[in-house]
């Protein structure tokens, strides 16, 4: 199994982290992902697991990459905080 990290921004609270980890878990081949709340870092689980897929996945959730945040990206992870808190 390879592991990949990656780092991304506005990682709030457990409802951040539901919604990321149930957007990464459906993509082929991903077998497990782990959040670490206070370094905003995702580590992933699998084989063949396409990262620039799961980064672009996770910048329309609101969670871009460490470095690429805008506020448009900051609304857009509130919005995918409060549906992870529903869940």
């Amino acid at each position: 199994m390879e592991t990949q990290e990656l780092f991304v921004e506005n990682i709030k609270c457990n409802g951040c982290m539901t919604s990321i980890k149930s957007a990464i878990m459906k993509f082929a081949g991903v077998k497990s992902v782990e959040i670490d709340l206070d370094e905003e870092k995702i580590t992933i689980g699998g084989k063949g697991v396409k990262k620039e897929a799961i980064l672009k996945k996770l910048t329309s959730l609101g969670y871009p990459e460490k470095g690429q945040n805008t506020i448009l990206n900051q609304a857009k992870s509130y919005v995918s905080c409060a549906i992870g808190k529903m869940s």
